[in-house]
């Protein structure tokens, strides 16, 4: 099995925080351009599925003892040539090690890991890919080696903290109680086919089924294949994007990292509002692009084509040398629109907040009324007898 032992290539202070955890990945088609795809919260490896193939013209992991070797034909299906595409686990998920403590798990740690994982596959610079939490890990990695970086996809990104919370609404609301009771394969599929596509999409027809039909019987194949996630690795992955932040420093070294950004979103995305990300490839000036697809969070399932000819253009785009100037499509001027926006941005971190103020009031009421119901539940009836007669 490909395990990367993450404390073997790291200094002595991180080696003895991560003595023993290990991380699992697959490696995918050949060729001189390396691409590293971090999947996000309770994701595995395999969520990259269509992006592998996509870029490495493949989906047959070259650690597959029955694989036939045909390194010549790798990357002959896009116009950058040959791609050697690596996906992993992240810590708290799928054959990775679960550490028990919630402070084992940070956007920072998890850097830390497909740092160490370059090191491993002897890779000194990668185009490094995130969805989701993988997207704030990108960041943090872009930030801690920019000089290891070839370019930076951030697909359905936030900027951690309340940026994680949904839009507050009956449906977002719905999708969270389903999402906190599921406990069985079948469960978590209907619920995480709400999360992830966007509902037109889930309705039309493939044949005589709809789409939320077939993914659901895939869904709750793969579920019970890798498992459910253990409570100890969600809680720890929850806390890592909770407490997700960039500060200035840490955009200032992405920015002049001398590499592009593509920050790529679904407009329909019901868990990473659009307007996060936005902001964040407004920041990342004058090196990203901002690229909006019709499409849920998993976006990249949904819109497979448009989203790996995006990736692909920026590898493109990158191995050309093209200057950022060419690169980004944010207005050049901003004069009175800059400034509506400034206060718009304002209102809607304030609004934001006041969301966060009320997922938490919601939260507290669902956990007493859930620890009130069961203590009525353990309350046992008095049998009272008629008093006798005097």
């Amino acid at each position: 099995m490909p395990y990367c032992e993450v404390g073997k290539t790291q200094n002595a202070v991180d080696a003895a925080l991560n003595n023993g955890i290990q991380i699992y990945y697959r490696t995918y088609g050949h060729g001189p351009i390396k691409v590293l795809l971090i999947t996000g919260l309770a994701g595995t490896h395999d969520s990259w599925g269509p992006q592998i193939r996509g870029l490495a013209g493949t989906d047959r992991a070259n650690d597959d003892e029955t694989m036939a070797v045909d390194r010549e034909s790798d990357g002959a299906n896009n116009e950058v040539g040959g791609i050697e595409v690596c996906s992993l686990d992240n810590r708290g998920m799928g054959r990775s090690s679960v550490p028990n403590k919630k402070s084992d798990y940070s956007t920072r740690i998890m850097a830390k890991d497909a740092i160490a994982l370059l090191d491993h596959l002897g890779w000194k610079k990668a185009h490094v890919f995130g969805h989701s939490m993988g997207a704030m890990i990108a960041c943090k990695m872009a930030a801690l080696v920019p000089d290891r970086i070839l370019s930076l996809a951030l697909l359905n990104v936030t900027g951690g903290g309340f940026e994680c919370c949904p839009k507050l609404d009956r449906k977002t609301l719905s999708i969270a109680i389903r999402f906190l009771k599921a406990k069985t394969p079948e469960q978590r599929a209907a619920v995480d086919l709400d999360t992830h596509y966007s509902e037109e999409y889930l309705e039309e027809f493939v044949g005589s089924n709809t789409r939320r039909v077939i993914l659901y019987q895939e869904y709750v194949k793969g579920i019970t294949a890798s498992g459910m996630q253990s409570n100890h690795g969600f809680e720890g992955q929850i806390n890592a994007c909770w407490r997700h932040k960039m500060t200035r420093a840490e955009l200032d070294l992405i920015r002049s990292g001398g590499f592009l950004v593509s920050v790529i979103h679904g407009r329909q995305d019901v868990i990473a509002q659009i307007n996060h990300a936005r902001r964040l490839a407004e920041k990342l000036q004058p090196v990203a692009r901002m690229v909006e697809f019709h499409g849920g969070h998993l976006v990249t399932h949904e819109r497979t084509e448009e989203v790996n000819q995006a990736l692909l253009e920026l590898i493109k785009a990158s191995e050309m040398k093209m200057s950022p100037h060419d690169w980004n499509n944010f207005p050049k001027k901003r004069s009175e629109a800059s400034n509506r926006t400034t206060v718009e941005r304002e209102t809607n971190i304030i609004i934001a907040k006041i969301h966060v103020f009320l997922v938490y009031l919601i939260s507290l009421f669902m956990t007493a009324f859930k620890y009130g119901r069961s203590s009525l539940q353990r309350l046992k009836p008095v049998r009272v007898g008629a008093s006798s007669p005097k």
